[in-house]
């Protein structure tokens, strides 16, 4: 039997098959803290990188938003040469790295030009990105959309199938929406349904993204709680997230948000990247860890060397 995500050190985490990295996330029942951080922003702690940050409060998974896989930045980050960019975050932090790519449909995007959130060519979820960030040493890629960037679930479909018939053997795939990205009509429940579950199990998704339960309007634990039990029964795990700028609310709020996660059986809980502006509020990092698996969990994957 694999080991599980809470029993592994900094260096079993950082070289993960993807069978291993399934086997490992499914055998911590429901106790993996994602941490979203953003590397192209002015850092919390200026000359410390977000992703150590988040790492310290506990963070298991590191997802790296607005991450330009053809031009990587990570400000505080030692010069490195880009493609070893990743794997010096993961010899920072110990922890499996993540990276968000985005599949516009540019029918629906909004004109973002003047926004932080606007596209780059090595952000759009593309084969060649994809392949890029794998050579990198990414574990995961996350199919996913930023506000306004015009990300459907159609879109999600056709790019996950294109990525996942090149490379879904090499790399784990996780696909679904937090909230609408700028695309009306899928709002509130319609955000994810169990035909977009099945639509995106079909494609090549070895984990569903679902909006964490109180983050979006109308997103319910029993509606979220449905979905987790039907992504499972198609051999799917699923990541519920808090991608409303909710990571920095009041830390009452995000015990709550944890505890609704816990209930809906998921197995890796997300917290975004903007508490302020980049990552979530580390108090609210730590909380969301206790809430989930307690302080000895909590302070074990803080404390242990990256030497080990």
């Amino acid at each position: 039997m694999a080991k599980r995500v809470l029993s592994m050190t900094p260096s079993e985490l950082t070289h993960l098959t993807k069978e291993d990295f399934l086997a490992a996330v499914a055998g911590s029942e429901g106790r993996v803290l994602a941490c979203e951080t953003i590397g192209i922003v002015q850092p919390m702690l200026a000359d410390v990188t977000n992703a150590e940050f988040v790492a310290s409060q506990g963070a298991d998974l590191i997802l790296l938003n607005m991450f330009d896989v053809q031009k990587p930045v990570v400000q505080a980050l030692p010069d490195v040469p880009t493609e070893e960019t990743v794997r010096e975050l993961k010899r920072l932090t110990g922890r499996m790295i993540g990276v968000n790519l985005e599949p516009v449909d540019d029918a629906l995007a909004k004109d973002n030009a003047d926004t932080i959130w606007a596209m780059s060519p090595g952000r759009y979820a593309t084969v060649d990105n994809a392949k890029r960030a794998q050579e990198m040493g990414v574990d995961m890629l996350v199919l996913t959309g930023n506000p306004g960037n015009g990300v459907s679930n159609s879109a999600i479909v056709s790019t996950l199938s294109a990525i996942s018939k090149a490379m879904g053997d090499k790399i784990v795939l996780c696909a679904g929406k937090m909230h609408a990205s700028g695309v009306v009509g899928e709002g509130g429940e319609n955000i994810i349904t169990k035909k977009d579950i099945a639509a995106f199990a079909k494609a090549g998704a070895d984990v569903i993204l679902l909006p964490a339960p109180g983050t979006v309007p109308g997103i319910t634990t029993g509606y979220i709680r449905e979905l987790v039990s039907y992504a499972h029964s198609l051999g799917k795990l699923t990541l519920t997230a808090i991608g409303t700028s909710q990571e920095g609310a009041d830390v009452d709020t995000i015990r709550r948000i944890a505890l609704e996660c816990k209930m809906t059986g998921t197995d890796i809980h997300h917290i975004g990247d903007t508490g302020y502006m980049g990552m979530a509020l580390p108090e609210n990092i730590r909380a969301y860890s206790v809430a989930i698996r307690g302080i000895r969990h909590t302070y074990h994957r803080q404390a242990q060397s990256l030497g080990r």
